[in-house]
């Protein structure tokens, strides 16, 4: 039967032999990225307390690190001294292997977020007439996974931030202490010279010149970080409009993803336009935002 075929017949025969095979190695891809992204996640969750502890010194949990920082932090600020002091050096350099392992944990997820988003989008607008059922569980995914690597993205940043930072970092997991303790009295003192700072009359304390000047950085940090992402959030905007003007009158479902793209690109610069906009001033006059913490007693940078 095949020696009789002609060449069109053999060729439209193993073609379509062959698709199968192609669409399942597809389906097989998609599901490896599905699961790798499910195993990152699961490990930037579990793995960067054990990994920072195994390159050095660590702490059980982060009730034992929030122990740690407060006799810490009352120890570096009567030690009048700029440098931190071994308990607090040993948090410090934990903190940074903490999140250097979670910051990569998330750059890993981030890019196999990135390709999945890519195939099942790619996927969608690629393929001919597709069930009603089918284009709803593309599309679905494929915007959960956009969601998910947007929110990746946040990780990195954050992370990047505490690495770049970690003394600030730090002083967030403050707790407000109890009245008449040696952290209350700390804080109660730490109020005091940055309702003042930075006092024209006095002398700044040298561990407060170190937190004024660390959470300046902190901020700086996530205002360059937001720029950088705002910059390629708008190529994918304009790369977006272009591709649907090229697009032709009869791919109109092409043409619809693209127009969402566009939009949705340009309301979410705007958003991180924004955040840069704000860390920058904070970055800028770090001291009023740093009081606004110490006054609040608790809560993030």
């Amino acid at each position: 039967m095949v020696i009789g075929m002609t060449a069109s017949q053999f060729a439209r025969f193993s073609g379509g032999r062959r698709r199968p095979r192609t669409r399942a190695s597809g389906g097989v891809f998609l599901a490896v990225l599905g699961v790798l992204a499910v195993g990152l996640g699961a490990a930037f969750v579990l793995a960067p307390g054990a990994l920072a502890s195994a390159a050095g010194g660590g702490y059980a949990d982060q009730g034992a690190v929030v122990a740690a920082l407060s006799a810490a932090f009352v120890g570096y600020w009567s030690s009048g001294d700029r440098s931190y002091p071994p308990a607090l050096e040993r948090l410090v350099d934990y903190w940074i292997r903490y999140h250097v392992a979670k910051a990569v944990i998330a750059a890993l997820l981030l890019t196999v977020l990135v390709v999945l988003a890519a195939r099942l989008w790619g996927t969608l607008l690629r393929a001919g007439r597709l069930a009603p059922g089918r284009v709803v569980a593309l599309a679905s995914s494929g915007a959960l996974v956009t969601v998910l690597a947007v929110f990746s993205v946040v990780l990195v940043m954050a992370n990047v931030q505490d690495v770049v930072a970690p003394l600030a970092s730090l002083i967030s997991l403050l707790p407000p202490g109890a009245p008449g303790t040696q952290l209350a009295r700390t804080v109660g003192q730490v109020r005091q010279r940055l309702a003042g700072y930075p006092g024209a009359g006095s002398r700044t304390p040298p561990a407060l010149g170190a937190m004024v000047g660390n959470f300046a950085l902190y901020h700086a940090t996530l205002a360059v970080l937001a720029a950088i992402v705002a910059v390629i959030v708008i190529g994918l905007s304009v790369l977006s409009w272009r591709r649907r003007a090229r697009a032709g009158s009869s791919e109109r479902r092409v043409r619809r993803a693209l127009e969402w793209a566009g939009v949705l690109s340009a309301l979410l610069a705007l958003a991180v336009i924004v955040v840069a906009v704000a860390n920058l001033e904070t970055a800028m006059n770090p001291a009023p935002a740093l009081l606004a913490f110490f006054t609040g007693g608790t809560g993030g940078l």
